[in-house]
């Protein structure tokens, strides 16, 4: 089967997503391409789900322009989409003289990007924002937020997909043709033809790259591990925490960060590997982020660590180097009716929706772009019950029984908001799809209780087969056949 679109962007991640969404403000024909069965299965879903201020961005950079310009306007994206967001702020915290020198520079070069409202403050003022945060002094950036990134990507994912945008999961692209002014796309599945390509890969946008003949690129992938402390800790910290960036580092060094759900996050961690898919966790940098997470925050305790994971950053920058490249957002006339987009990492999440806008501004110098009449910025999340009035619990029951059935109990999730999220838009319905759009198997069991109680919905509303469920990927099936009559 061959399709033939005006635009197709490869990746459904955070960046992949929210242009897609952007481009279905206009008549255009849009297919997203994606090689995992979701979306926000890499990058863009592991990571502390930060909104950043731009003080760490380089003055002058499309990173400092875009993180600054998608901070000060998320409310209204939060709003438009419905996912949870707070502003918490956040402390970047010093101990030495030289740490204080540091920090000056930090917050003048904030200033210099259009950061407002930060503050070098004492040990009295660290401990009047955050009583269990240790340092001698910090900057305070009161713009920085918190956010869920699965949530986020979704919702965005969803939005351009009821706009018109259509979804393509499990279709890795391998090859990459030009003919009489069309492209036509190879994956593993199936054939497109398209207008435009634009390489939104993250990963594995070098390599796209190189499908269209553009060899300057190396993604030198930087993986960052990580901690997940239960809820119980939650409540002790209540904004991020980070120590002094180390330049030649390949991020901001281990920080800590309360989620929008309630957990802490100890991490990441910094180590460049070979592999861009090697999400692998390891003793000697677990053990490290408890030790260098205590000296800000003194109350870890391994009794509350529920999960560990991996994130793995598409960096420009190798080891020798370090630090940060910007962005590459390029359109090139060697390259025709191509944008690649090369080496988005942090900020990347906070600056999704500028980056989406330059890339649209970037298409309209050469195709005149009808607006879509009919677009719809809002899209509406799944209901959270837990935290609704006792009231509106009763109406919902009421308008709906299976409100009254808990399927997770660690985070307090019904069959309802199951059941809505394997009835997804995207027609995602791998388990960690479900996870991600609920909650449920993030709690204190990790899935222990509810798990299996997932799966059979899936099975039952998707009429699939035992052995036909997959967690996550391609080859991980749960089963191998029925394990209980």
């Amino acid at each position: 089967m061959e399709n033939l679109y005006d635009v197709i962007v490869i990746g459904a991640g955070v960046i992949g997503s929210a242009i897609a969404r952007e481009l279905s403000r206009y008549k255009l024909r849009i297919g997203v391409l994606e090689k995992e069965l979701d979306v926000c299965c890499e990058t863009s879903g592991r990571n502390s789900g930060v909104l950043h201020a731009g003080f760490n961005n380089k003055p002058g950079t499309l990173m400092a322009k875009f993180c600054v310009e998608g901070n000060k306007s998320f409310e209204k994206v939060s709003k438009e989409l419905d996912i949870p967001f707070k502003r918490t702020g956040k402390l970047v915290v010093g101990f030495t003289l030289e740490d204080r020198e540091k920090l000056l520079n930090l917050k003048l070069q904030g200033e210099q990007n259009g950061v407002v409202g930060l503050e070098i403050i004492n040990k009295k003022q660290i401990k009047e924002i955050e009583p269990n945060i240790n340092g001698n002094f910090a900057m305070y950036s009161p713009s920085t937020g918190i956010l869920n990134p699965f949530t986020y990507t979704v919702a965005l994912a969803e939005n351009a997909c009821s706009n018109g945008a259509s979804f393509y999961f499990d279709n890795e692209v391998v090859d990459i043709k030009r003919k009489n002014e069309i492209y036509e796309i190879r994956t593993n599945k199936n054939r497109y033809k398209t207008k435009w390509i634009i390489n939104a890969a993250g990963l594995n946008s070098d390599k796209v790259c190189k499908m269209l003949g553009i060899n300057e690129y190396t993604i030198k992938p930087c993986r960052g591990e990580y901690f997940i402390l239960d809820k119980k800790i939650g409540s002790l910290l209540r904004l991020p925490a980070y120590p002094i960036p180390n330049e030649k580092e390949g991020g901001l060094g281990i920080h800590l960060t309360p989620s929008i759900d309630g957990n802490v996050f100890i991490g990441p961690s910094s180590e460049y590997i070979k592999s861009k898919d090697d999400y692998s966790v390891t003793k000697n940098v677990m053990d490290m982020l408890i030790e260098d997470g205590m000296r800000i925050f003194p109350h870890i305790k391994k009794e509350y660590f529920i999960r560990n994971f991996a994130g793995i950053r598409p960096k420009l920058v190798g080891k020798d180097i370090g630090g940060y490249k910007d962005f590459i957002i390029k359109k090139d006339k060697k390259y025709p009716n191509t944008i690649n987009l090369v080496g988005i990492e942090s900020p990347g999440l906070t600056s999704a929706i500028p980056i989406a806008k330059y890339v649209a501004e970037l298409l309209k110098e050469d195709i005149h772009l009808e607006a879509n009449l009919n677009f719809n910025p809002k899209r509406k999340g799944i209901i959270s019950f837990s935290d609704k009035s006792i009231e509106l619990k009763e109406k919902l029951i009421k308008e709906n029984p299976d409100y009254g059935e808990v399927i997770c109990r660690c985070e307090n999730i019904t069959k309802a908001e199951i059941v809505e999220a394997i009835n997804n838009i995207l027609g995602v319905d791998i388990v960690t799809g479900i996870k991600y759009r609920t909650r449920a198997m993030m709690g204190r069991c990790q899935g222990g209780y509810c798990e299996g109680r997932i799966v059979e919905l899936i099975k039952e509303i998707k009429n699939k087969k035992e052995e036909d469920i997959l967690y996550s990927k391609k080859g991980s099936q749960m089963f191998i056949g029925k394990v209980r009559k």
